[in-house]
Formats: C-alpha cells, structure tokens, sequence
C-alpha cells in the first residue's frame, strides 16, 4: 500500500560547469536524468512539482565555512546555485509547501570541510551543511539528523558537525581501507561536547540490498528512534550501485529505493553516483517515486542480475557484528579525557585531490557544561597561506561568546597570517579581516 506524498523536485545540472569535460562530475551526470524523468512523464503526476532553485549568498556560505581567502576565490556562481537548491527544498518543507524534498544538484557538496581552500572529493561546498544551517538561522533551532548513504565517506560534513550534539550525523560507505577518502572508521564519534554523534558504517566492498538493508533495520532504525530528530536529511549518494566506475558495491535501483522509502526522509539532496548515463537516471527516478509515495517496482536495470549481486555470508557476519559494535559506540560512547572548561585539541592534515593543495589545522573546542563550545583553528597550507577561524556557536553562554571576542581582539593583534575569519552565530555576526584590515563586504548582520 503506497501512500502519495506531495513531492518537489529542485533541479539544477549546472550546464557551465565540470572539473573536465570527461571527468566523472560532469553535467552529463544530472542531463540524461532530465531526460528519464520527462520520458517516464514524473512530472505529469499531480503530486509531483518540479521548481527552480534560489542562489545562495555569500553570507549563507560565511554562516558555514571558514572560505580562505574567500567564498568569491574558492566557489563559482555553480556552487551557489547548487546550495541554494538545498536552500530552496528547506524552504518547501519548513513552510510547508510540500511533503518531502529532493534538491537533485551538482556539483556535489559532503566533502567540503568547515575550512575550505578549493575542491576536494568534487566537493567545494557543502551544500547539506549551508541548507541545516539556514533553516536554523531562519526557523530556529532543531535537532536534525543526516544520513548519507554516498558510497565515499562524507568526511566534510562529519568534520563540520563534529561538536554539535543537536545534529546526528550517520555515514554508511564503502569501507575507508578500500575508497577515497581513506576516513570513516567505526571509532571516530564526534568531539567532547558531541560524542556518539557521529555513527560510521565502513561497509565491505561488494555489499548488496540485503547488507544496506540490514544495516539499516538492526542500527540506523533505533538510532533515530532514540534521537528523535525534528528532520531528517538523506545525503542521497547513488554511486554505491554494482556498476559505478569508481566505487565497488553491489546495490541495486530497487536496494536504494527500498533504504529511501524505509528512511522516509524530509529532504533529500543528490551526491555521488557516476554511472552516468545506464544507471543513474534510474536510480535517481526509484529515489524521486519512493520519496512521492509511487509504486517503484518497475525500475529495474536491464541487465540486473540478483543471484550475481547477493553478497557472502563473510559480509553476512561483518554486518552483523559492525551493527552491534556501532549501537555501542552510539548509547555508550567510550569518552574523551578532556576536562571541563578546557579546550581540547585535534590536529588534520587535509588534501585537496583536485587542486593539489596539503593543508594543517589545528582545531580547538572549549568543552563547556553550558553550550557547545567555541571553536578556534588555524591552517597552513604548503602554499604559504596561513588563516585562522573562530565560531562562537549557536547556543553559546555568555562565557563562551565573551572568549569569542577576546579570541578575536588577541588574533587581530598578534597574528601573523594572511587571513582571519568570524562566525558569531549568536548574534549572527561575520567578519573576514584580510592582512588586519576588515574587508568592505566582510562583515553581515541579520
């Protein structure tokens, strides 16, 4: 029994923009999915509207990224309009418009970090992140769950909600030891003020249907009862499919839209998948109808063999011992020795693939029993750039937003490097101060 659901669709292939012509992230990726989706008629279904997306501003980006130097130096006019189609399928559901969201847009966006110096993983913007964070800019807080089913590691959004304990972030990717971004294990749980907020699912090459479905009833099911999220976003990677290029899974249309329909998202936005002209379009058409509440069980693959697909009973017990490792790591958390009113280090290294650029940071997190902590880094690239970023956070007590400014005045008269950037999401106050001085645009109130 289905039941319709009001479904809008934002579509954005970014005709002006690839890495290259060839490359795998090309507009070719998003075309031959426009044209399934006007062949199979989607948008003749009366619940089913397709609409077009807004263009993010710079100061949706700054409320997000530390940009070194800027947004304007590491993001085209693609970029934008890729996460304001994020923004716009927010807008849809949080002023309920439609039932369900999919912000179907490229260039993709989860492996875009809190610091950003160019593209990485195809990435430069992370375009879950701008949208979470504008619906709490704009529709106040919420508790918010990600799951990202991408075959690669979101490691950008990982990085970005690491210390904040209202956003449950779950990633269930080709195992690390096997596919870039070589990240994602089953111990990395989040910071002191967030731990066991972050669930990774390193899932062994050649995992079918039946693995990601398992995984998804014995873990990822009982993790969001238990968090309760007032939304949930789909990180929706279809690059984990048995004939992508670059990835080693065996999922098929049916297997992804089955996760879909059981996860039953809010809002979905495209990520990865690279079998760009066979494949893709169907699985993104299953996706778009499980999420309208539409039989899916006609899209199936020509060439879709289950009997080749089914996966060992090795993987069998993997999963099943990953499962109950990770419900663990989720409801008791081995925890951080860090003291209270302290700040807690980690230090990253960080490659740009793309760019060819290595990049230092250190990140610190004052662990406050009252808020979530200001956050402080610095980064070094090997081209000589050296920048720094301060976040007071969203819901930060007056200690914590009072070391913010004193971070900042002490920054402004002794660091030495190119670029100082400032996110006060309390009081929604961001600078960029290049060589010490404010920058003209740098600054945006609200």
């Amino acid at each position: 029994m289905y039941h319709l659901k009001d479904l809008g669709v934002i579509f954005f292939p970014a005709y002006d923009w690839a890495i290259s012509p060839t490359h795998p992230e090309r507009e070719e990726r998003l075309l031959y999915t426009q044209d399934q989706l006007r062949e199979e008629g989607l948008f003749d279904l009366s619940n089913i509207t397709e609409f077009k997306p807004e263009v993010a501003t710079y100061a949706d980006i700054d409320r997000v990224h530390y940009c070194f130097p800027g947004v304007k130096e590491v993001s085209t006019e693609s970029h934008l309009v890729a996460a304001g189609g994020a923004i716009k399928a927010a807008r849809l559901i949080m002023e309920r418009k439609v039932d369900k969201a999919f912000a179907m847009v490229r260039p993709p966006g989860h492996h875009a970090m809190k610091v950003v110096h160019g593209n990485r993983g195809f990435c430069n913007i992370n375009n879950e992140a701008v949208m979470i964070e504008f619906i709490r800019e704009h529709y106040g807080r919420k508790r918010i769950a990600i799951v990202d089913t991408d075959c690669h590691h979101g490691d950008g959004t990982q990085d970005i909600y690491w210390h904040d304990p209202d956003v449950l972030f779950i990633s269930m990717h080709q195992d690390g030891r096997t596919l870039f971004p070589g990240t994602g294990f089953s111990d990395e749980l989040g910071g002191p003020s967030a731990r066991g907020k972050t669930i990774n699912l390193p899932l062994p090459p050649n995992t079918s249907d039946e693995g990601i479905l398992y995984v998804f009833d014995h873990l990822i099911q009982p993790i969001l009862d238990d968090f309760k999220p007032d939304l949930i976003i789909n990180s929706a990677g279809q690059d984990s499919h048995y004939s992508d290029p670059i990835t080693n899974m065996n999922v098929s249309t049916q297997g992804y839209a089955k996760l879909n329909e059981k996860l039953n998202p809010d809002i979905a936005v495209l990520e990865g998948g690279y079998s760009i002209q066979s494949v893709l379009p169907y699985v993104n058409l299953a996706v778009l109808l499980a999420m309208a509440g539409v039989d899916y069980s006609h899209v199936i693959e020509p060439d879709y063999d289950p009997e080749k697909l089914r996966q060992s009973n090795q993987i069998d017990e993997y999963l099943q011992k990953l499962c109950t490792l990770t419900l663990k790591n989720y409801f008791n958390p081995t925890p951080l020795n860090v003291k209270l009113n302290r700040y807690d280090t980690r230090i990253k290294n960080i490659y740009y693939d793309t760019d060819g650029i290595s990049d230092q940071e250190v990140e610190q997190i004052m662990v406050c029993g009252n808020c979530s902590g200001i956050r402080h880094l610095t980064s070094k690239t090997d081209r000589g750039t050296s920048s720094m970023g301060i976040e007071i956070p969203i819901d930060a007590c007056k200690r914590c937003r009072d070391e913010g400014y004193r971070l900042l005045d002490e920054s402004r008269r002794n660091f030495k490097g190119n670029t100082i950037k400032f996110i006060n999401r309390l009081d929604q106050e961001y600078l960029t101060i290049n060589e010490f001085e404010l920058t003209p645009m740098g600054r945006y109130y609200f």
